[in-house]
């Protein structure tokens, strides 16, 4: 085709260059010199292609050769290509028919396309708008619902905070931390909107914030436990799943609140007491602010300190107590969570109960460190008794509620209570026995007249034994029954109140209730007897004849006159059968002192033996002062008597050796100083010299029973004493009692034989016996004069008694004492009188015996007193006149009572009648032997 182009050669002459016969292989030949470039593609411009071949001078000739080339090759590619079609004929012709069955079908689909378009537009009008695009608006509703609901919601959760505000203010934080959760998994849920990430920063911010807000809640529950609210929190702090966290920051904020609660407390009173002071309180330590407590202001505040130191440790008791509770909810209520769950709150459970109660020791010790300091800051050694006894009694109830809260021992506060009795008990006693030595000075010795059944018991500083349990005593030392059935502190103010409250009200009612009326209800006349036993007024003596009168025996007062009474036997001085006791002022002190040493020991034990130490001292300087100033005398040894036993001596220069003050001089050391008193001197008041009197007989007697009566109230209270004194220090108790108080009425002795000694004229009895003419030669019927003035003197001496029985009775005991002290002078000056004699015959002897009984059936009648004492000691001396020298020997040997001049005098009476002179030197020899070991 390319090549018809080329040579626009005709149809025929192509026909015939094709109809030319060729062999095959030449064809191909010609067809493989075709230049490749004619095969390259159909834009190809043959045309140009051949004209740019053409040289630039043309040859016909070869442009003819040239062109016949070209024609064959034509030819061939013609003639290849007609075969070619010849070839394919078939295919072409069915090729052809199905290209015609295509355009028919193609007219076919034209006609079907154009009915659909014009039935598709008739749809369009008749369906799409109407029906399709009602459900298309159906949708699009549903959609825009859908997205509404999306915004009504992130709406609600923009507003949120609004609600979990005023959730946080009703405090119903687990509900807030509910709402906070749930709005942050919604709001997850919208994470791809743009204001929701905002959104839920913000709510991150609000459950931090509610975090902080249910601590402050947690705080709370330290000074005052609710127990919604607390378990509002912890439902709250679960539901963070921070249970053990919360378990750490409550532990923290107790402590926090010791220190809080303490220091606000203290700066409280420092502020009041300091008025309008500069001084910069709140900025001060803990420890230094305890210093500026005034001693007026002590004692509220500490109480106020317990108060509200125990507000703290109930609101722990209370936690420990809504967890057991709580837990044991639990696992009454087991599977109420899935495996993993329960897995870890039982590892919650665990952690809290070990935190709980290892918290028990570490908050009971910060208390007590708190408390320490406010107890060391102060120096109480001044303070007056009951206030110190105030402070004992507040502590010792602080360490009953610490030995309930967590077992503890509480060694810090009993160190700290201890250093500070030590320091005021040391102070205290010692200004104690200033004022005993005071009271004995000025101590007339006159009858304090008190009830007939008077008991120490009555008397309010020993009302704390009669409680069924101290407040002070810790419940380790209560018997087991008492525990199973009195409640614990926590139990008994569970409800509400303060123990420290009860224990000043306590104290109220009780000083109300003694000073109220003493006891004296019964009997009108009783009502005026001595209401106010530390009163120190003079007590009319017709009052004293009453009361001494109306105390005799069980039968009423009226039934018994008084000339009834004066009709008894007149040896009787006993008038009070009831035994009323006899005592005086200073007694009453010394009883008081000791029923408030007693009181501080109750209440702390460790300083036990300090204060029975200082008990005992008191008794011993009460006992010395009655023996100084009634029963020291140097006559005691002459007599003869042992008026003083080994035990009581040992005893007195046992005291003045420790506690008296003998003005040792400036070597003695100042410590020695303080631990010692002056002797005391007996009060002017007091006259012992008086005949008519019986040489001050009833003052004698108040002071001596007084002691006795002393020593009984101490016998009485000795299983108590011995219950508080430590075990190794025991024997001191025992020591004490066995060689002090028991040797009280020892001291009737010595004291009352002075009264025996002048009462009666024994020297004008010796004088008359001098008179007697003893060597008669005849037996007498009729006994010598100095008999009968001896037993005038004893009328006389028995009238003086009964004379000072009506000022103060005289008990049995005392009177017999008396009674046996002046037989005994009488008696051996009986026999003193007979050892005076230079010659005596048996006829004298014989007189000598009737004299002696004459004395005895008189005295009989006098006194009850029997035996008669020393009678044996009179009629032996008598009767050995008539022994001989080997019997006068051996009585020489075993008769020791006698004195020298007594024995020589009885041998040498003896000489010419039935004694030679050589057994007269042989028994003066034995008299000396006898007296030798004396020397």
């Amino acid at each position: 085709q390319s090549f018809s182009f080329l040579f626009f050669s005709p149809q025929e002459e192509l026909r015939e260059l094709r109809e030319q016969p060729t062999d095959p292989q030449e064809e191909q030949e010609i067809i493989d010199r075709i230049e490749e470039v004619y095969f390259s593609s159909d834009s190809f411009d043959m045309v140009q292609y051949e004209l740019e071949k053409l040289p630039p001078d043309l040859n016909l000739l070869e442009l003819e050769e040239y062109r016949d080339k070209l024609k064959r090759q034509q030819a061939a590619v013609s003639k290849r290509v007609a075969d070619l079609i010849l070839e394919k004929q078939p295919s072409y012709v069915k090729e052809l028919e199905r290209v015609t069955s295509l355009q028919t079908n193609l007219q076919l689909a034209a006609v079907i396309c154009t009915n659909a378009r014009r039935q598709l537009h008739s749809a369009k009008e008749g369906f799409t708008e109407a029906s399709l695009g009602l459900l298309a608006n159906q949708r699009r509703r549903q959609l825009l619902t859908g997205l509404l609901k999306s915004l009504r919601t992130i709406k609600t959760l923009q507003r949120t905070d609004v609600r979990l505000s005023e959730m946080l203010e009703e405090e119903d934080y687990p509900g807030a931390i509910q709402l906070c959760l749930e709005c942050q998994k919604a709001a997850s849920t919208f994470k791809h909107y743009n204001c929701i990430s905002e959104l839920n920063s913000k709510l991150q911010d609000t459950l931090e914030q509610i975090e902080e807000q249910l601590d402050v809640a947690l705080s709370k529950t330290c000074k005052h436990f609710d127990v919604s609210h607390y378990t509002k929190v912890q439902l709250a702090y679960k539901l963070l799943g921070k249970t053990q966290t919360a378990m750490d920051q409550l532990h923290m904020h107790f402590t926090q609140a010791i220190h809080n609660t303490v220091f606000q407390v203290v700066l409280g009173y420092v502020e009041l007491c300091a008025g309008n002071a500069d001084t910069k309180f709140q900025k001060m330590q803990y420890k230094d602010l305890c210093t500026h407590i005034t001693a007026d202001s002590y004692i509220p505040c500490l109480t106020d300190l317990c108060k509200a130191l125990w507000e703290v440790m109930l609101s722990y008791h209370l936690t420990m107590q809504w967890h057991d509770e709580h837990y044991k909810e639990e696992e009454a209520t087991p599977g109420a969570g899935n495996a993993e769950g329960s897995d870890e709150s039982t590892v919650d459970r665990s952690y809290v109960k070990k935190k709980l109660e290892h918290g028990l020791t570490r908050i009971w010790q910060d208390v007590q460190l708190k408390v320490k300091a406010y107890l060391l800051g102060t120096d109480v050694s001044n303070f007056k008794y009951d206030d110190f006894i105030v402070v004992l009694d507040v502590i010792s109830r602080l360490m009953q509620v610490g030995e309930e809260f967590c077992g503890s021992k509480s060694e810090v506060l009993q160190e700290s209570i201890r250093r500070q009795s030590v320091n005021y008990f040391k102070n205290y006693h010692r200004t104690r026995l200033e004022e005993l030595r005071m009271f004995l000075e000025n101590e007339t010795w006159e009858l304090c007249p008190v009830k007939y059944n008077f008991s120490i018991a009555q008397l309010h500083e020993f009302k704390f034994m009669g409680q069924c349990r101290s407040p002070s005593v810790s419940p380790s030392r209560q018997p087991e029954s008492t525990e199973t059935v009195e409640l614990s502190l926590f139990e008994q103010y569970l409800q509400g109140g303060n123990p420290f409250e009860m224990q000043i009200d306590n104290k109220e009612e009780e000083t109300e209730d003694v000073l109220a009326s003493n006891g004296y209800e019964s009997d009108e006349l009783e009502k005026s007897v001595y209401q106010d036993y530390d009163s120190d007024s003079d007590v009319p003596e017709e009052l004293k004849q009453d009361y001494v009168d109306e105390q005799t025996g069980d039968a009423p007062v009226k039934s018994v006159s008084r000339e009834t009474l004066r009709s008894r036997k007149r040896s009787d001085y006993n008038l009070n059968r009831a035994n009323a006791p006899i005592l005086t002022n200073t007694t009453l002190n010394v009883i008081r002192l000791v029923g408030k040493y007693m009181q501080m020991m109750n209440i702390l034990k460790p300083i036990a033996f300090d204060v029975i130490h200082c008990v005992s001292q008191l008794f011993d300087y009460y006992l010395y002062a009655v023996y100084t100033f009634f029963g020291r005398n140097d006559m005691y040894e002459s007599s003869g008597l042992g008026l003083i036993s080994s035990r009581l001596r040992t005893t007195l220069s046992r005291i003045q050796e420790s506690l008296i003050d003998v003005n040792a001089g400036p070597h003695a050391s100042p410590e020695e100083r303080k631990e010692k008193v002056p002797s005391p001197h007996l009060s002017q008041l007091v006259v012992l010299t008086a005949s008519d009197t019986l040489y001050g007989l009833a003052e004698r007697v108040v002071a001596t029973e007084s002691l006795v009566f002393l020593a009984e109230q101490f016998e009485f209270l000795h299983l108590h004493l011995d219950t508080m004194m430590p075990s190794a220090k025991k024997p001191f108790l025992q020591q004490f009692y066995s060689q002090t108080v028991s040797t009280a009425s020892e001291l009737r002795k010595p004291i009352y034989w002075i009264v025996a000694a002048k009462a009666i004229d024994y020297e004008q009895m010796l004088l008359l016996m001098a008179g007697v003419k003893w060597d008669i030669k005849e037996i007498m019927s009729q006994h010598n004069i100095y008999v009968d003035v001896l037993l005038k003197e004893f009328e006389k001496f028995n009238q003086r008694l009964g004379d000072v029985s009506k000022i103060v009775r005289i008990p049995l005991p005392v009177s017999n004492v008396l009674w046996e002290h002046c037989i005994r002078l009488a008696n051996r000056t009986l026999v003193e009188g007979y050892a005076n004699v230079k010659k005596c015959s048996n006829e004298g002897r014989a007189l000598m015996q009737l004299d002696f009984q004459q004395f005895l059936m008189k005295l009989e009648k006098l006194t009850d007193l029997r035996p008669i004492p020393d009678k044996e000691f009179v009629e032996t001396y008598i009767k050995a006149y008539y022994l001989t020298e080997n019997d006068m020997e051996q009585f020489i040997k075993n008769h020791r009572e006698y004195s020298m001049k007594q024995l020589t005098n009885l041998v040498n009476v003896c000489l010419g009648s039935h004694i030679n002179k050589k057994a007269r030197q042989k028994l003066l020899a034995a008299i000396d032997d006898i007296d030798r070991p004396k020397r």
